[in-house]
């Protein structure tokens, strides 16, 4: 009896190791766990977690500190759901569009007007879908449109009959509204919804069952909480996600409202990073996925990812090459993938709880990218 039990105990820790998150053999990645556990104990986020994939592998993954900054706060862990916030914009809005772009449903320089007629006033007569993919319409970089506007429909009748601030193509300015506008595009092409797109195109068969627009009752444990909206003035039940306009559009818009797990957006970044493929399914073609994350030019933005600085700082921190492509999120999430090196850093937070003035994370951003090549050069 004694033997049976002292066996089944063995195989339970067998098990339980097999299991838990994979760090790192040999401990070459302990400088970039020491600067994760002392980025919690100095306020930068109450948790986050960590994936690295290097070479086709996913060499490191693991989560630090807990849901809130509160001490019986449930620990995060790799499966711990994060507000995505503007990784909602290269994940589902670029994603979908990169597909109808291959199917030939959707022309990037075709006037954005051609899919939504009230887009052509006011002098946007001329701005295309690839100026609403590389953020240079001249559109506004963000309004508050939960203070004028009451329905969705208003704040895209809003959008189409506001003023350009600069020429289509003439100046590089990130815009909310201008991937407001590619979410719509997407619902009036395909008839479904943003949400009902991404679910089908990407959740579905990638296996990604902790990635979705409005997560359920049954899931909010396993959230990290953001900021709590003191400003939501309608009668409406809010729906959870952190971005006032995201809200006010359903939870589900073109530049925001993705909840997910570094788990899911490991089996996204790599379909990317494998040219459009994964277990065997094409989701992109490889020309396709390299039109849509490489550089035009000078130009500082691909289309619907951000760009490796050419000059000066980085979130990617010093050592990436300029060839790489990534986005961030202002919850405090970001994915970062260099080419040249196969390397691709996935870090999802909550910086955001309890209060958004909290912006360590400028300062943890490039010194987490930069401790990861130092690590992966130790392998």
């Amino acid at each position: 009896m004694c033997i049976c039990r002292t066996l089944f105990i063995m195989l339970l820790t067998i098990a339980a190791a097999f299991a838990a998150p994979r760090a790192s053999a040999g401990g070459e990645f302990s400088p970039l766990e020491t600067l994760a556990e002392e980025a919690v104990e100095n306020g930068v986020f109450p948790g986050t977690s960590i994936a690295v994939i290097h070479r086709g592998k996913t060499v490191f993954h693991r989560a630090f500190g807990r849901q809130t900054y509160r001490t019986v706060s449930p620990a995060a862990d790799s499966t711990t759901i994060y507000d995505l916030a503007s990784l909602t914009k290269p994940v589902v809005t670029t994603g979908i569009v990169m597909q109808l772009v291959e199917r030939d449903s959707l022309d990037l320089d075709a006037p954005v007007s051609r899919y939504l007629p009230t887009f052509s006033s006011r002098g946007k007569q001329s701005v295309t879908v690839r100026n609403l993919m590389q953020h240079n319409s001249g559109l506004r970089a963000h309004t508050f449109y939960h203070k004028t506007c009451h329905t969705p429909e208003e704040v895209f009748l809003t959008i189409a009959a506001d003023t350009l601030l600069s020429e289509p193509g003439a100046k590089t300015r990130y815009s909310d509204p201008g991937f407001i506008t590619l979410g719509r595009i997407v619902e009036s092409l395909t008839g479904n919804s943003l949400e009902a797109n991404f679910r089908q195109r990407f959740a579905v068969p990638l296996g990604m069952r902790r990635t979705m627009f409005n997560p359920p009752a049954s899931l909010r444990d396993a959230i990290a909480p953001t900021e709590q909206d003191t400003s939501w003035h309608f009668n409406t039940k809010r729906p959870l996600v952190h971005d006032h306009n995201a809200a006010l559009l359903g939870g589900a818009a073109g530049h925001a409202g993705l909840f997910s797990t570094t788990g899911d957006l490991i089996t996204y970044v790599r379909m990317l990073m494998q040219g459009g493929t994964y277990a065997g399914k094409q989701y992109f073609r490889k020309e396709t996925v390299r039109m849509f994350t490489s550089r035009e030019g000078t130009a500082s933005r691909a289309l619907g990812w951000d760009l490796r600085s050419l000059e000066g700082p980085s979130s990617a921190g010093t050592a990436f090459s300029v060839s790489s492509w990534g986005h961030l999120g202002f919850t405090g999430t970001s994915i970062w993938v260099d080419p040249e090196k196969e390397l691709a850093v996935i870090m999802l937070s909550n910086r955001v709880h309890p209060t958004s003035d909290n912006i360590k994370i400028r300062k943890f951003r490039p010194l987490l990218h930069d401790t990861v090549i130092r690590c992966i050069e130790r392998k």
